[in-house]
């Protein structure tokens, strides 16, 4: 009997952990980019939102898991691109351009449902799992990380993708410098206005990307305001990864594991108090902050605007 708690405890908590973090981890990857550039994207938590929406929506009308996923990259780069030209271009503040992205994809998205799905609230059907052979069969975790939908192990795989990019592109180097040495970016030739702009784009989409696995495979159903704060998790995750993807991956599965533990408390049977279980996130941050707030580094020309000759 305590074997059979442990397994069914265990699996549903690496399941739950995987579900709840993959969206956390895109959101944090999205950012991880545009502090690299310099940029405080604030305003992540809307593009999510924005890419639930618009991912359920393609998904629901057309049938296609895929589309609906391109539908959320193109729905939170539509959030992107304000931000892009109000706080990279014209220079406004990017807290406060940020929160009012969120607010208005916030009151936008849940209009939209309100005219278009307040009566009927449909449902997509559930997405099909690419089991891997061999590693699926193994107890306990087999089922839990090798049974997944092809999109988990894409955006484990755009983890390490990032990684490389950071690392030995000159795509990555451009990015550091935006965020370090805006000035010495410049004088090399490079417009930092573009590669911040681009930077912002691809947390956007990627952001997006999030919002529609929550809708699509997630829940299986888009619902006004559904993304919680996520986004704002992935800017935690990101200020506290220091510029690696994989501390990001590592820190969305810890706030996973922490959001599913209800469910994979309830699977093995033990009753505990649901407000108990609501705490572990916000302690999981506070912790994360406690013991790693002090060796964060950010880059130096974050949150600042850059005018061009500037020296």
């Amino acid at each position: 009997m305590s074997a059979l708690f442990t397994d069914a405890f265990l699996t549903s908590l690496v399941l739950g952990a995987l579900t709840a973090g993959i969206p956390l981890m895109l959101a944090g990857l999205g950012e991880q980019i545009s502090e690299k550039a310099g940029v405080l994207n604030i305003g992540i938590e809307g593009m999510m939102l924005f890419g639930a929406y618009a991912g359920f929506l393609v998904a629901y009308h057309t049938g296609s898991i895929w589309l609906g996923f391109l539908g959320g990259a193109v729905g939170g780069m539509a959030v992107a691109v304000p931000m892009a030209v109000l706080c990279i271009r014209m220079g406004l503040s990017q807290i406060v351009i940020g929160i009012a992205l969120t607010l208005g994809a916030e009151g936008l998205t849940a209009l939209l449902h309100h005219f278009q799905f307040a009566q009927s609230y449909p449902r997509l059907p559930a997405v099909e799992t690419l089991p891997i052979p061999v590693l699926s069969s193994l107890p306990v975790v087999g089922p839990a990380l090798f049974d997944r939908p092809p999109i988990v192990y894409l955006a484990v795989l755009a983890v390490f993708v990032t990684a490389y990019v950071f690392r030995a592109t000159q795509f990555g180097l451009a990015l550091q410098a935006a965020g370090d040495k805006p000035a010495a970016l410049d004088a090399a030739g490079v417009d930092v206005v573009r590669v911040r702009t681009i930077a912002v784009l691809i947390t956007g989409g990627l952001a997006g990307v999030g919002g529609a696995f929550m809708a699509e495979v997630g829940a299986g159903i888009f619902v006004p305001f559904m993304t919680n704060g996520a986004g704002f998790i992935g800017i935690v995750l990101a200020m506290q990864a220091r510029g690696k993807p994989l501390w990001v991956l590592c820190g969305a599965l810890l706030f996973g594991a922490c959001l599913s533990a209800t469910t994979a408390l309830q699977v093995a049977g033990v009753s505990i108090p649901t407000d108990v279980i609501q705490m572990l996130p916000f302690a999981a941050v506070l912790t994360v902050l406690v013991l790693f707030g002090r060796k964060a580094s950010l880059p130096p020309a974050l949150g600042t605007h850059y005018v061009r000759g500037a020296r």
